[in-house]
């Protein structure tokens, strides 16, 4: 119904309108065509209510067929979508469905558009506006990030709704919202960041609307954004147009390369698309361009299978904290794409998490923008895919707080050993009393780290056994050999620490207390008086007794995080955790 304001401000326009008439007759027939108004208003406000009873109430579905959009089936009244829509009118005249429950039709909206997508909450708002003529608000849940501080306002969810809705504006020919649309996709495309315009680029080039498009194109031309992702991401002839555009208007903004340096880095690239790595190596020793001169890995961390980017990290030549052109490290990329057994590849090749872009932000606060809350709270049941959207963040978060290679500490000891051997000292102990107290699980990490694959580190096994093999001196080696053997190795066994510390917090700070404080005296259990040797493997136990609380503690955030069941799920074995 109108609400009395608005019936209010009708009569006051009356009253000031006829008035000024100074006619009786005037008076009448003005007073009869608003309260037709009026009566007009208040039938069609009943109506749009009566008819959102139809989508609201679960007690009386009266609906005719089935539209199934991301899964979930939503009753439909055939006669009200063909009345509001021509599309829909021919598409039910020859397309009967598909046979649903209770013999109704069913019809699927993968079927129904022929190109972008329209998600299930996206569908219920446009759904809402043609049985009732109003356009609801758009559901936080679904058109909102995780970013705490974010204002929302161009954040990629907020983006992604208005284009799934300008979607089924286009498709199905509703022109009013069409226009609606196209002006809130206008006024983002000056807000958004580079990357999020190459959505509403793709929804006006599809629905053909020149203008939207026309400000798109100019938008990412004049941006800084590379070649060579506007040639992947973009239709060949847009891709064209802001290449023209770039070179007359003298906006180029990429740095001027020799013709066979640029065609050498194409060929890489297209040997990465290939998932040929082999190639790859071929063309490095070939010609004298590196993988960081041709931002390779941060081309297969955008654009390429989780197996090549791991083949192309294990090849050792690329710097996983390079930043590219734009300001972006290889994590940036990955926090955009947000694929977990990339992110954690990265980070285990000693990717820093802290780093920050041009704009200031993180990985983490790069993931968060571009996850809605819908997929952040989504809970996991047993046996299904875990949510990779929270493990992402999650990972990075975690990662965030340990983050020693952007100034943390490592830990105490290493800080004030300034010999080198001390160092490798302290990582030999504190690796072997990681096997002791947990043995499955050091080994776990050990596995990870690689330590196992190095010959050295392989009889790694118990306390005694750890000493002897590391500490041995080779007198054949030189100075410079013997340093680089033993960085080696201190590399792996800090990558092994940082692991467990990474996998197990709470154990690694009982441990950490344990190498500071008790190492002195536990290291000999067998030395001292009988009472010595009492009190030491009391607090021996008194300590197993605290790793094991810690590691309990341990198994229940990892369990809580689903981050097991993701990781099996990434090719990497946490079988022996039993989470």
């Amino acid at each position: 119904m109108a609400s009395p304001a608005e019936l209010s401000s009708s009569i006051s326009f009356t009253s000031s309108s006829h008035v000024s008439n100074g006619s009786i007759n005037n008076k009448d027939a003005l007073g009869g065509s608003e309260m037709g108004l009026n009566l007009d208003i208040i039938s069609l406000s009943k109506l749009s209510s009566n008819l959102e009873q139809l989508l609201c109430d679960s007690n009386s579905d009266f609906s005719d067929a089935d539209i199934v959009v991301e899964g979930t089936s939503v009753g439909v009244h055939r006669c009200i979508l063909a009345a509001r829509s021509k599309i829909f009118c021919d598409r039910f005249g020859k397309d009967k469905g598909s046979i649903g429950k209770e013999s109704r039709p069913k019809y699927f909206m993968t079927d129904l558009l022929p190109y972008g997508q329209v998600g299930y909450e996206a569908f219920l708002i446009f759904l809402s506006y043609l049985y009732t003529g109003k356009l609801r608000s758009s559901p936080p849940a679904v058109s909102t990030c995780v970013d705490s501080i974010c204002a929302h306002d161009a954040c990629r969810p907020a983006i992604n709704f208005s284009v799934e809705l300008m979607y089924a504006s286009t498709i199905f020919q509703v022109s009013e919202l069409v226009s609606l649309f196209q002006r809130r996709l206008l006024n983002l495309v000056s807000k958004a960041i580079v990357e999020d315009v190459i959505p509403i680029l793709m929804v006006a080039y599809h629905c053909q609307l020149p203008q939207l498009l026309t400000q798109c194109v100019h938008r990412v031309a004049r941006s800084d954004l590379e070649s060579v992702a506007i040639e992947t991401e973009l239709p060949y002839n847009i891709a064209e147009d802001i290449r023209l555009f770039r070179l007359n208007s003298g906006a180029e903004n990429e740095v001027t390369v020799d013709p066979l340096h640029e065609k050498r880095i194409k060929r890489i690239h297209k040997a990465l698309d290939s998932d040929d790595v082999e190639l790859v190596r071929l063309l490095l020793t070939e010609s004298d361009i590196t993988l960081d001169e041709a931002y390779a890995l941060h081309y297969a961390v955008a654009y390429c299978d989780p197996k090549i980017v791991s083949e192309v990290l294990s090849l050792g030549l690329a710097d996983v904290n390079l930043r590219n052109r734009r300001g972006y490290t290889v994590l940036h990329i990955a926090a955009m794409r947000k694929e977990l057994s990339i992110i954690v590849s990265l980070l285990t090749k000693g990717a820093i998490a802290s780093e920050m872009t041009m704009e200031g932000q993180s990985a983490v606060s790069i993931c968060r923008r571009l996850t809605r809350p819908k997929d952040y709270q989504a809970k996991t049941e047993q046996g299904q895919e875990a949510n990779k959207d929270r493990i992402c963040i999650d990972v990075l978060e975690r990662e965030m707080h340990r983050n020693p290679m952007a100034g943390d500490v490592l830990m105490s000891s290493l800080t004030m050993a300034d010999d080198l051997h001390m160092k490798l000292l302290y990582l030999e102990d504190r690796v072997a009393f990681a096997r002791m107290f947990f043995p499955t699980e050091a080994k776990l990490a050990m596995e990870i780290a690689h330590a196992e694959t190095t010959s050295e580190l392989a009889g790694l096994l118990s306390l005694k056994g750890s000493s002897g093999n590391l500490r041995e001196v080779d007198l054949n080696e030189t100075p410079h050999m013997q340093n680089k053997r033993f960085l080696a190795k201190m590399e792996t066994l800090s990558r092994t620490v940082e692991l467990g510390r990474w996998y197990f917090p709470h154990c690694s700070q009982v441990l950490d207390r344990f190498m500071e404080d008790d190492l002195p005296d536990l290291f000999y259990l067998e030395k001292g008086t009988p009472e010595e040797q009492r009190i030491k493997r009391t607090r021996f136990i008194q300590l197993r007794d605290e790793v094991q609380r810690a590691f309990n503690k341990d198994k229940s955030e990892l369990h809580g995080s689903r981050l097991s069941s993701s990781s099996t799920k990434q090719g990497v074995n946490y079988k022996a955790r039993k989470l």
